[in-house]
């Protein structure tokens, strides 16, 4: 089965194609869709670098710019997937939702209307599971994005690790958030793992906060040998 995986170049797509891959699946081309700064269904963080995350792995991305907020948004998803079904055969879609009904929802939804198969590998799993899996399947993630209590400027480019991990357990006790970001609390990219044939070298970034909002903005970066 032919599928296409919608593709921000956080953890939760990425893995979502690695799981995918594993079960026999042939992930066939990426979708990224640069959506508004406070977009209710879509990444923001360096979107950019999917492009060349995709070299990275061999697949062909699909990359659309939105304007347009809340419910609207879904229309330029809509009409993308109806163009790559129609060029690529695709029968089905991969996403990296883990508990967002929201997003969930109304992905299944385009889905059905277009006849196509929605596949969600991290439903259900356990927070802090995947982050643990991640590390386990050597992927490096870096966080480039907060919106919680709780995070500050030096949470900004730090790697998941076991510490980290630990750190996010302290701050899901004290202030309820979803310790792997589900919820929004941190956003991320992968910048090397098993599906990488080059990882990313980051060269120049800044950081930025606004209250409790940060953000790590990627302004030059290059793929490098392993």
């Amino acid at each position: 089965m032919k599928l296409c995986a919608l593709f921000s170049g956080g953890k939760d797509s990425t893995y979502a194609v690695y799981k995918m891959q594993n079960r026999g699946y042939t992930v066939d081309c990426l979708l990224s869709i640069k959506g508004v700064k406070d977009s209710y269904m879509f990444h923001v963080p360096n979107i950019d670098l999917t492009k060349k995350l995709a070299e990275s792995m061999n697949k062909k991305i699909y990359f659309i710019e939105t304007n347009k907020g809340k419910e609207e948004e879904l229309e330029p998803l809509k009409e993308a997937l109806k163009k790559i079904k129609k060029e690529r055969k695709i029968e089905g879609i991969i996403t990296g939702a883990i508990a967002s009904k929201y997003q969930s929802e109304r992905i299944q939804k385009i889905a059905d209307e277009l006849g196509l198969k929605c596949f969600n590998p991290l439903w259900g799993i356990n927070q802090i599971k995947l982050l643990e899996e991640l590390i386990e399947n050597k992927f490096e993630v870096i966080i480039v994005g907060f919106a919680s209590a709780g995070f500050n400027e030096s949470w900004l480019g730090k790697k998941i690790d076991l510490k980290t991990i630990q750190e996010l357990i302290k701050l899901e006790e004290k202030y309820q958030l979803n310790p792997a970001g589900e919820g929004g609390e941190i956003e991320t990219l992968v910048t090397d793992c098993p599906l990488f044939e080059k990882k990313m070298k980051i060269i120049k970034a800044n950081k930025k906060v606004n209250g409790l909002q940060g953000f790590y903005e990627i302004t030059e970066s290059e793929m490098e040998e392993k």
